[in-house]
């Protein structure tokens, strides 16, 4: 019996230290294949990544800062929105959230809240001259965006809103994202999770997110998706996640103190953010807003209908501009 446990105690910490050594070693080839593509500004306690696109002077509503969604960074916006945008003259400053991409995260696990991010995210626009602008946020970013427009009016112009989270919303979280965000559990379990679980289901995450369209050509590697597996990432998105339904409960009755033009756009089959909860619901609570349901389109508008959005952040620039003393 003693020899049976000891061989079994043996294949357990073999196994993870395997898992261990696998995720290092993938962790920092992601990083080498995907170094910082913009540069860095200096926030309270740390500095946030960013690319700063387009023309430097640029007025407030020719001034775009994109936010992006969980599980990605700031090539998940820039890479079907940056070029029509700067060719059309505006100024695109994408921003890695805290913890995300190549930023910092400054407070740790405080740095979850979508509060805290926002009042870093409102640091680096001031810091880089766009403290004021049109937010466009997709996804989990849409509980930073509107908290950025509550908490920081002065920097929020304007807002378009991509499949955006706003609401309190049935059946909870995948359970990687609540164990993830444990302490010590979490920072074990980024440790030993992320690489094998990639190559289960990020090939599938990622068709989810575009189905019914199609996932575009090389969309892993041009968004460097695999920067996500480096665990101080992994675990900084669970706590993200896991934090973000506290914070639209908390949130989600005051989305009427919004006063700037805003625009949401959604798909009607998004399975991962539902349009009926959250982006349906938030256009009725701010005066004013514009939603737009595209039908048989899910959890990516961007990608289904780039030109669209193009053209509503246009009709949100005019509006800004006319609102301008």
């Amino acid at each position: 019996m003693a020899r049976l446990m000891t061989m079994i105690l043996f294949i357990f910490s073999s196994l993870v230290a395997t898992l261990a050594i696998w995720t290092q070693i993938v962790a920092a080839r992601a990083a080498a294949e995907h170094p910082p593509s913009g540069s860095f500004v200096a926030v309270t306690g740390g500095q946030l990544h960013l690319r700063d696109m387009g023309p430097r002077d640029a007025p407030p509503e020719r001034t775009l800062v994109l936010i992006h969604g969980a599980s990605c960074n700031l090539l998940a916006l820039t890479l079907p929105l940056a070029e029509p945008l700067v060719a059309a003259g505006y100024r695109v400053v994408a921003i890695d959230r805290p913890g995300h991409g190549w930023s910092d995260r400054p407070g740790g696990r405080t740095d979850a809240s979508p509060v805290r991010q926002a009042a870093l995210i409102a640091e680096a626009m001031q810091s880089v001259g766009a403290g004021e602008a049109i937010v466009v946020a997709h996804s989990f970013a849409g509980a930073v965006a509107t908290t950025l427009a509550a908490d920081h009016p002065a920097r929020v112009k304007g807002l378009l809103l991509l499949s955006p989270v706003t609401h309190p919303w049935p059946g909870g979280i995948a359970w990687y994202y609540s164990a993830g965000s444990i302490p010590v559990i979490g920072w074990v379990l980024a440790r030993l999770l992320p690489v094998p679980g990639a190559a289960l289901t990020m090939e599938a995450g990622v068709a989810s997110v575009f189905k019914p369209q199609a996932t575009p050509a090389d969309y892993t590697a041009k968004t460097a998706l695999t920067l996500l597996l480096r665990p101080d990432n992994f675990e900084a998105n669970a706590q993200d996640v896991a934090a973000l339904y506290d914070h639209v409960v908390a949130r989600s009755g005051s989305y009427a103190d919004i006063k700037v033009p805003t625009t949401i756009i959604a798909g009607s089959t998004d399975t991962v953010v539902s349009s009926t909860i959250h982006a349906a619901t938030f256009g009725r609570q701010v005066a004013g807003a514009k939603t737009i349901i595209l039908d048989h389109v899910g959890h990516a508008p961007h990608h289904a209908d780039t030109g669209l959005v193009v053209r509503e952040i246009g009709d949100i620039s005019v509006k800004v501009a006319q609102a301008r003393p």
